[in-house]
């Protein structure tokens, strides 16, 4: 796989990532796309794909790579197609779960290629969770190890009831109007937080600031309609392959961990249907938000550890 120049970077933002960065080109929705990726740690050493969700980017898990500075673990933060420094399909309708597994999954068959990166260990939050899941469902014997953290994992159960944000994404035009115009929701990240100070000043800018603009706001709407409102919601066999990747996880108890903010008012209350599905693994509740990454870097970190050295 290729390697391409990074886009720039404003010096106050640059600053607050000093990794590696590098840019690759991916399918998603019948064509290819940049995908914007950030790494840290020496080649050669056990990876760890950290993936994030809607509407962030690499930028969310900086801290927790600050934390493991120092540790022979090679870090991968890419960012999804549509978010951070990624390319931005206009459209929505590229933006399905399958489109972006199949991303996913061609970035690691690229470092596989590049740097001979085989098993890895998986850290997910929101919808990084699923799709690094469904990217991993098609390349099982790759999954060495599991961090899962303020996610959903498998079909939603038959009575659910979608939360008033996911219900809201679904509402026309004034949906529209408050994802592509005015910036929903990440001008008001720090609402969901355990501790709304962690998401102000620049580190609020940095996850504004690859979204400037109606045209680069598809994904922040799409990912959030991603998110079932049916049981006949086009993501929901997507979501099936991927609790049944963590179910044969866990048949064999293999390496995994669970890191929880409670205070998440968006999936806080789906730790306890986690714990069900990897119940030998140990579980960090926090304080934290949806967020967590910006809240409990350390406690992250230390799963990240305790996981890679059970797995390699």
């Amino acid at each position: 796989m290729q390697r391409f120049a990074p886009p720039e970077l404003p010096a106050w933002l640059a600053a607050m990532v000093p990794f590696e960065r590098f840019v690759v080109k991916v399918p998603f929705g019948g064509t290819h796309h940049r995908m914007h990726v950030m790494t840290t740690g020496p080649e050669g050493t056990p990876p760890v794909l950290l993936l994030h969700g809607n509407p962030t980017w690499g930028f969310l898990y900086r801290k927790v790579a600050a934390a493991l500075a120092g540790e022979r673990l090679r870090l991968v933060m890419p960012d999804l197609v549509g978010l951070g420094f990624s390319d931005k399909p206009r459209d929505l309708a590229p933006h399905t779960l399958e489109n972006h597994g199949r991303a996913i999954g061609a970035l690691l068959d690229g470092l596989r290629e590049s740097e001979g990166m085989e098993r890895l260990v998986f850290v997910g939050q929101d919808w990084g969770g699923p799709i690094g899941l469904r990217a991993l469902a098609d390349r099982p014997e790759r999954l060495a190890g599991l961090v899962l953290m303020n996610t959903g994992v498998g079909p939603p159960n038959p009575d659910f009831r979608p939360t008033k944000f996911h219900r809201f994404s679904h509402r026309p035009v004034v949906s529209t109007l408050a994802f592509r115009l005015f910036g929903f929701p990440q001008r008001i990240l720090h609402k969901v937080q355990g501790d709304p100070s962690s998401i102000r000043g620049r580190v609020a800018k940095a996850y504004r600031y690859p979204l400037r603009g109606w045209s680069r706001r598809a994904a922040p709407i799409a990912l959030a309609r991603m998110v079932p409102n049916s049981l006949d919601h086009p993501s929901v066999a997507g979501l099936a392959r991927c609790k049944a990747l963590v179910e044969d996880h866990a048949r064999r108890e293999a390496p995994a961990a669970i890191v929880w903010g409670d205070r998440d008012p968006i999936l806080g209350r789906l730790r306890a249907r986690t714990e069900r599905l990897l119940p030998y693994a140990p579980v960090t509740a926090t304080e934290a938000g949806h967020f967590l990454q910006e809240e409990v870097p350390e406690q992250i970190a230390d799963a990240v550890r305790r996981v890679t050295r059970e797995a390699f």
